[in-house]
């Protein structure tokens, strides 16, 4: 069989999981889907592994009953079908595969715990689903799942190799280095054999690995074709968003943006300038946010005494800080989307850390609909996040919230709504 697993699962861990599962667990989209992409493969691969393992083998032929696919988030709370199954393919190594996710997505154990429990029952799932569309018995079903070694190395994303993984050496039959961007095959010790061309018409060579003619490896052409593969498959996976990095200027709380947005795709082998979470110090602490974001900006201002050498609130009108990722459902001020509180964790952290700096809230809206109704809107989230600052023991730092509906907007009412998104925001600054 030839068949790719990963095609059979393509429909089940789409956005719309990723934004439920975020909204779930309280994790940001961005960190669940690195956590599936690195999950992925690892799944596979030891299911792979595993192609003739007997619990395996039971457990896809009696998915479909069990009705896996009909709810992934539901089964992924309840592990107890699962738990067997992942001891039985990673052993005393399932702990460090867990943390390891959790680490490189940024995320949580449990989070992660969770979403490994998801993505098994996605492809046990999956493949039992196709097994008993298609009348497959266990030994077509093992020889399907064999077949997925040659195409494990194609889904590790980039800064991810199953050796980072912490899960041993299940991964026994082949190993890859994703690291390095190569791929290397187990050596075994076997006689040498001299191979001689056949001269008859027909005559072909034995069917095992062979070197061009410049004496390179068959890995020089075949290499980038699964690079371009995995490419491929994370840019399905994945939506691609614009976010924005904007430095504003104020003037009587006037605000003009200075610099575009930038588009990114979050999480997969970029094609465009990505955006990536990174370690933010705040004084030995570390805090996950892009580097250039509204923490680390706000950040290297404290710490600079900017803040402290401001002789009055009106030097500090020229200094607003866009969240990267706080935002409102839409039509809503009181319901956050998934992945904000992150960031408003992050500035509660930021304000405690520098009890003497205090702030300011401004809301703002894109040029549709009514500006009465905008500005009624921004100025009512404003308040809620100035209200929930207030409630993490911040009264005294949080002077004030404001909304200025879309008198600030800078992109036409007309303009798709992916453009005027760099309207609709929240922005802070600091105050005097």
């Amino acid at each position: 069989m030839s068949l790719n697993i990963i095609d059979l699962i393509k429909g089940q861990l789409g956005s719309a999981l990723v934004t439920q599962a975020a909204m779930q667990l309280g994790e940001s989209e961005s960190g669940i889907s690195k956590a599936i992409g690195g999950l992925l493969p690892a799944v596979v691969g030891g299911l792979a592994n595993n192609s003739d393992n007997p619990a395996i083998l039971d457990a896809i032929s009696s998915a479909p009953s069990q009705g896996v696919l009909g709810n992934l988030l539901g089964f992924s709370a309840n592990d107890s079908w699962v738990s067997n199954l992942l001891t039985s393919i990673f052993g005393d190594k399932l702990g460090g595969l867990i943390n390891s996710i959790a680490t490189y997505a940024g995320i949580s154990n449990n989070s992660s715990a969770t979403l490994l429990n998801l993505v098994t029952g996605a492809t046990i799932g999956s493949v039992g689903k196709y097994a008993t569309d298609n009348n497959l018995d266990k030994s077509e079903i093992s020889n399907l799942l064999n077949d997925q070694k040659g195409v494990v190395s194609t889904l590790l994303p980039t800064g991810l190799s199953l050796a980072s993984l912490n899960i041993g050496d299940w991964d026994k039959g082949y190993k890859f280095d994703n690291d390095n961007d190569t791929i290397k095959q187990t050596t075994h010790e076997e006689p040498k054999i001299e191979v001689t061309r056949s001269t008859a018409e027909g005559g072909t060579f034995p069917d095992r690995a062979t070197t061009t003619s410049d004496g390179g490896s068959i890995w020089k052409w075949l290499l980038p074709l699964l690079l371009l593969i995995a490419i491929s498959y994370f840019l399905w996976k994945q939506c691609e968003k614009k976010e924005t990095t904007t430095t504003t200027s104020v003037a009587g709380d006037s605000l003009s943006t200075i610099n575009d947005t930038a588009a990114v795709q979050n999480d997969t082998t970029a094609m465009t300038t990505a955006r990536t979470d990174e370690d933010i110090d705040l004084n030995g602490t570390m805090l996950k946010g892009y580097r250039g974001g509204m923490e680390d900006r706000m950040i290297t201002f404290l710490k600079s005494d900017g803040y402290k050498n401001a002789a009055d609130d009106a030097s500090l009108k020229d200094g607003w800080y866009d969240f990267d990722h706080v935002n409102f459902k839409m039509g809503s001020a009181n319901e956050l989307e998934a992945g904000s509180q992150g960031q408003l964790d992050n500035l509660v952290a930021i304000l405690k850390a520098y009890p003497d700096a205090k702030i300011k809230i401004g809301g703002y809206t894109d040029k549709t609909g009514d500006e009465a109704a905008n500005v009624k809107l921004s100025t009512e989230r404003a308040a809620y996040i100035k209200d929930w600052l207030s409630k993490q023991g911040l009264q005294s730092q949080v002077l004030g919230s404001e909304g200025y509906g879309s008198k600030y907007a800078t992109v036409d009412a007309s303009a798709s709504d992916s453009e005027r998104a760099i309207d609709r925001k929240m922005s802070v600054r600091f105050a005097k």
